[in-house]
Parts: structure tokens; C-alpha cells; sequence
């Protein structure tokens, strides 16, 4: 007890040091699950199915087409069966790569738009934004856990010793964690909402109708929202995520896209 009070950071780095071991294992394991499979772990969240050419040779045509006038392997395409207009890409090596789409903005779009909304998947694909998210939001994760760690350390390596000093550390350690939580997150959300205009661009360049895309933009806006989706780190990769902001301007720290009108005023001006 009286070492504790002269060293209370001592006695939680000795206790967090002595879990480390431990917290490293499920660490390694949590990322090697999550690197192997993260491809049908999002297929399950979304429900998702296989979409072949004999099931709808319009949309593979399109998905085909524009990866052979880039020299891109065809990535595999997915289905969610919902009136919602979203689409995203997902995947982290070659043979991973996906494009999912749902069954309204399939039905909804006409061919121009819905060729504008595979090249920005597509570019997704091509700039490795789709491995750069998944692999932010496994690390987001990874420090969500050590945090907890940390903090456990702190809490119950303190039973049995001055209250006072407890409540000061625990405080001093929840503080730096928030804020190191804070900064990984936001720096993941400035990252996506810098990769949407890029993917924006892209398909404005690989299609040469940025209008096209603008347009499926105004439809998507307002009927992208995907029910039933259990996973909320999907929508990070959803080409429209937009949410209600009940924070004004500071919202937009924590936006992962960026607004849809400025992207469709972005597009309009190429």
C-alpha cells in the first residue's frame, strides 16, 4: 500500500506489464482473424450474395469493361438485397477485392450513373483505399483494447490503497486514453473523407462523365440508409455515409464522407 502511494504509476505499469504478454497474443490473433477473413465477415454483416454474369450481364458488363480499360483484375461483385442506393469496396489483397452493390441502386440508375458509381469503387480499389480503411479501423480497434487494458491495470492495481491518488490516476489515464482514441479516429475519418474526393476524381477521369456521377450522387442522397446491418464499420466504406449532425461544424471532425453537395458541386466543376 505505502509503495503504491509513492509510486502509483509504477504499480500500474508493473501490472500492465505483466498482462503485456498476453494483450500482445490476443492482439496478434484479433489481426490475423480480422486480415484472413474480414472478407466473409462482410459479406455476413451485409448479407450479401455473389452477383455472376448470367445473374445480370448489364451490371457485370459495366464492372468489366471499366476494369479492361485500366488493366485491373475484375474484382468480385456482391449483392445486397435492399431498395437502399449505396454501394462500397472492400477487400485487402487481389484475390479479396470486392465490389458490393445493392438491388436499388442497381435498379434505380441509369447506365452512366451506375458506371460513375463502379469507377469510384473501383478506384477505391486501385488507390488501396479499401486496405488502408480496413486495416485503420482493425488499429482503431487494437487501441480501443490496449486502452482498456491500460485502464483496468490502473483500476484494480489500486484496490486496498489511497482513494484520492486512485481517482487522480484513473483520471490521468482515462484523459491521455480519450484523447488518444480521439486522435486515431479522427485522423481515420480525415483520411476517408480525403480518399472520397480522390475516388470522386478518378471516376470523373476513368469514365469521362463526371456529370454522370454527380447525378447518381442526387439520387443516392437522401435513400442511401442500409437497415439491419449489424456492423457499423461498413458504413465507413459505404460511397454515401451520410449521418445526422447534432454537432455543427465539429460534426465534421467525425464525418467519414464528406458533404454529398460538395462532392456533386466538385464533380459539376470538371
Amino acid at each position: 500500500m505505502d509503495s503504491y502511494n509513492s509510486d502509483p504509476f509504477g504499480v500500474a505499469n508493473s501490472m500492465f506489464m505483466e498482462f503485456a504478454p498476453f494483450v500482445l497474443i490476443a492482439i496478434s490473433v484479433w489481426f490475423i482473424i480480422a486480415f484472413l477473413f474480414q472478407k466473409h465477415m462482410i459479406k455476413m454483416a451485409t448479407k450479401a450474395h455473389t452477383l455472376k454474369r448470367k445473374d445480370n450481364m448489364r451490371v457485370y458488363n459495366l464492372v468489366e469493361n471499366l476494369c479492361m480499360s485500366k488493366g485491373m483484375k475484375m474484382p468480385k461483385v456482391n449483392v445486397i438485397e435492399t431498395d437502399a442506393l449505396n454501394a462500397f469496396a472492400s477487400g485487402i489483397t487481389e484475390n479479396s477485392y470486392t465490389v458490393t452493390l445493392t438491388q436499388g441502386i442497381m435498379d434505380k440508375l441509369e447506365d452512366d450513373e451506375l458506371e460513375g458509381v463502379i469507377a469510384h469503387e473501383l478506384m477505391h480499389i486501385r488507390n488501396k483505399d479499401v486496405r488502408l480503411l480496413i486495416i485503420s479501423i482493425i488499429f482503431v480497434g487494437i487501441i480501443s483494447f490496449i486502452i482498456q487494458v491500460a485502464f483496468r491495470s490502473v483500476l484494480y492495481g489500486g484496490r486496498g490503497s489511497n482513494k484520492k491518488t486512485d481517482g487522480r490516476l484513473m483520471l490521468i489515464v482515462l484523459a491521455v486514453s480519450l484523447l488518444a482514441y480521439l486522435f486515431t479516429v479522427m485522423f481515420k475519418f480525415a483520411l476517408s473523407r480525403k480518399r472520397e474526393y480522390m475516388a470522386d476524381a478518378g471516376a470523373a477521369e476513368m469514365t469521362k462523365k463526371p456529370l454522370a456521377l454527380a447525378s447518381a450522387l442526387r439520387k443516392i442522397s437522401g435513400n442511401s440508409k442500409i437497415e439491419g446491418i449489424p456492423c457499423k464499420d461498413v458504413e465507413q466504406m459505404y460511397i454515401d455515409n451520410t449521418q445526422k449532425n447534432f454537432l455543427g461544424g465539429l460534426g465534421g471532425l467525425f464525418a467519414t464522407h464528406p458533404p454529398i453537395e460538395k462532392r456533386i458541386e466538385t464533380l459539376e466543376q470538371f
